[in-house]
């Protein structure tokens, strides 16, 4: 079953004949499988180990699975961790989550369009696709068929991230087949968010945005206590359901053990262009309720984003709306301009760097 398992930076190899697989045990219903890295951790560690566990569990369902790991040179011997410092961040001037309170809204396609608007700006910009369950930026940027390349620098292996309009992209969708079901724990998952963002050689950014997945879990936790946020932006639709999983994202932000600044909220699908009738706006999912619960949070809203086909179009195509002179582009235009205001009006209340500034921006 392990040799179902492959190495993506490896030619498509697997584990086993990759000389990789040091021990495997069976214990009753557990299996225990130790998997050996050359000298350094390897930058997919997190890929390969849930693969393993993954392939295991597909072919023998209700089995507990445990992956242990070792340095070949080391073997036999403790387990190493990750030990991941933030040294690939120290170029890095603003650090923003993109968060939504549940699925559907958009978050993504917002993600990635801001990322483009700003370059279109002039920004350095980098994005991280922290959705690990479901990673949607190598479609969304047509990227899919590449993938990322990985060198040592001393005894440290990084990964140097795509570039593409402008922007610098990483996404543990470019590690895995598309059909590929990434079956992780928290932990597991956790794991590698930190590795697709403390082992990226990101270089000299103004922006790096982080694509949070939905929700307020422990990935979310885990994020904000270990990379250095600026602070956060929030997604949200107008209608009521997204609107009451607002305050969960906007409440954890704003929680004693978290406090990052919310820079703002962005309404997305705000209403309905028909492309023919450019001047006409549809309110589908309701009128306003973004502006509504900004007002409520006394946090600015950045943005109102417009349904129109041609974003969902662009999106699937690989070519985000933001690089047209559209309507919808120039609505991403805008909100580019908004977010780097905001994040400009935290500099003057940043001290140190940005995981120790006072949470002071207005509404936090």
């Amino acid at each position: 079953m392990l040799y179902d398992v492959q190495h993506p930076a490896k030619g498509d190899r697997n584990i086993v004949e990759l000389g990789m697989v040091d021990n495997v045990e069976c214990d009753g219903d557990k299996v225990t499988v130790t998997l050996a890295f050359p000298k350094h951790r390897d930058p997919l560690a997190e890929y390969l180990i849930g693969s393993a566990r993954a392939a295991i569990i597909r072919h023998a369902p209700g089995t507990e699975v445990e992956i242990r790991t070792v340095i070949r040179d080391e073997a036999k011997k403790k387990p190493v961790g990750l030990n991941l410092g933030l040294e690939e961040l120290a170029g890095v001037k603003h650090i923003i989550g993109v968060a939504s309170g549940k699925g559907g809204v958009g978050k993504s396609t917002v993600a990635v369009n801001l990322a483009v608007a700003l370059a279109r700006l002039g920004y350095k910009v980098g994005l991280a696709d922290a959705d690990v369950y479901g990673p949607s930026v190598p479609k969304m940027t047509g990227t899919e068929e590449e993938q990322p390349q990985a060198f040592l620098d001393g005894e440290k292996e990084v990964i140097v991230p795509l570039e593409k309009y402008g922007v610098k992209w990483m996404s543990i969708g470019y590690f895995a087949r598309p059909e590929q079901a990434l079956i992780w724990r928290g932990p597991m998952a956790c794991n590698a968010l930190k590795q697709m963002i403390l082992q990226v050689r990101w270089g000299e950014l103004d922006f790096l945005l982080i694509d949070m997945p939905p929700g307020t879990g422990d990935i979310h936790i885990s994020l904000v206590h270990d990379i250095p946020l600026t602070g956060a932006v929030i997604v949200t639709t107008p209608q009521a359901v997204a609107l009451a999983d607002v305050e969960k994202g906007v409440n954890m932000f704003r929680n004693d053990s978290i406090r990052k600044p919310i820079l703002g909220l962005i309404e997305n699908m705000a209403w309905f262009t028909p492309e023919e009738l450019p001047d006409n706006r549809y309110y589908i999912f309701g009128k306003n309720g973004g502006a509504a619960m900004a007002d409520k949070y006394g946090i600015p809203l950045l943005g109102q984003i417009p349904i129109v086909q041609s974003i969902r179009e662009s999106g699937d195509e690989g070519e985000p709306a933001a690089l047209s002179d559209r309507p919808d582009g120039l609505a991403f235009a805008a909100l580019a301009g908004k977010v780097a205001e905001a994040a400009s009006a935290l500099d003057g209340k940043v001290a140190g760097t940005a995981g120790d500034m006072d949470n002071t921006m207005p509404g936090n």
